[in-house]
């Protein structure tokens, strides 16, 4: 049994949820075959949602969220993991009703890991996290789908976000001409360092939405805000195009018309990160340190720690978050 630090959400009688900074035991956590001693993880809007009650992300309190984490192998009842070996975890149930990534160690069943590639550390793996992982996940299943540089801009939508920036500096990566969707005029710098060639309000992304059709623009999109922004980019998709969604910030619903499917032939492809299985998981990660390593991710991350995670848990809920928070659970 091993003492360790875990940032703690609990659920008062009146249904408050105040946030702390605990130590816990080891023997407190779920069964599972690895103990995994975290030396990162990182912020996603769902950990904010676990951290202020949501039940369709955690029913069960004390809780500790933490979607991510990447660190190393202390503990082994599996054939597939030695200790020492450098690993990540993201999905499943982690973080939602299982002990998460802001604790310095979790227990995990070994079918929710993956080794740590060549060229990626738990550091890295970690800027990146669900929501890089998400990005490349959505970039990978448009180009199986077709989608390719020649075939014109592709738009991602809430570009200054975790999904979306790293999105937009893949993309830029593998030659493809992004347009960007931000509510955030302050960091237009931002995002034309990560890659970005055009600029795009909210405003601009939602005109004609009175109109079943607009004009085909996009060879490709990434949309991480759902609703009426998603509807249209969906309608201006060039004929046989795909957008991938794999966000709701903006709204779970999409009041759309079935006539740029029948007529211009395109996809809306749906990403899950979550269940997604351990292969297919290990194929991204591949990816990411390999074809698709990004360099320069630093400008990215957002560096934070157990006691900084609370005021930042309420920024990226306000929609004031900025790439990548990135949680050293040793500092």
């Amino acid at each position: 049994m091993m003492s360790f630090r875990a940032f703690q959400v609990e659920k008062t009688a009146d249904r408050q949820f105040p946030r702390s900074i605990v130590e816990r035991d080891t023997a407190d956590l779920p069964d599972g075959e690895l103990l995994i001693d975290v030396a990162y993880s990182s912020l996603n809007y769902k950990d904010a949602l676990s951290a202020t009650g949501n039940p369709g992300v955690t029913r069960n309190f004390p809780h500790t969220p933490g979607i991510d984490a990447a660190g190393t192998v202390e503990e082994s009842r599996s054939d597939a993991f030695a200790v020492g070996d450098a690993v990540i975890v993201i999905g499943f149930d982690l973080g939602m009703n299982t002990a998460g990534g802001f604790g310095e160690k979790v227990r995990v069943p070994a079918a929710w890991a993956v080794p740590m590639p060549a060229g990626l550390d738990a550091r890295t793996s970690m800027i990146l996290g669900t929501a890089g992982f998400t990005a490349a996940l959505c970039v990978h299943k448009l180009e199986a789908f077709g989608m390719t540089p020649d075939g014109g801009p592709v738009l991602v939508t809430g570009a200054t976000g975790g999904v979306g920036s790293v999105a937009v500096k893949l993309l830029a990566k593998l030659g493809y001409e992004v347009h960007a969707v931000t509510g955030k005029p302050e960091q237009h710098s931002f995002l034309r360092g990560l890659g970005a060639e055009q600029l795009l309000s909210r405003e601009d992304a939602l005109q004609g939405a009175e109109r079943p059709l607009g004009r085909p623009t996009w060879g490709g999109a990434v949309d991480t805000v759902g609703g009426q922004i998603l509807v249209n980019a969906v309608k201006s998709l060039r004929y046989g195009a795909s957008l991938a969604a794999c966000g709701l910030v903006a709204s779970p619903e999409i009041p759309a018309s079935v006539l740029p499917f029948i007529l211009r032939h395109v996809n809306l492809l749906g990403i899950d990160s979550v269940e997604l299985p351990l292969a297919q998981k290990a194929e991204i990660w591949n990816k990411l340190a390999g074809a698709w390593h990004l360099d320069g991710l630093e400008e990215l991350a957002a560096p934070l720690t157990l006691a900084t995670l609370s005021s930042a848990i309420d920024r990226i809920l306000a929609g004031k978050m900025v790439g990548r928070g990135l949680v050293d659970l040793k500092a």
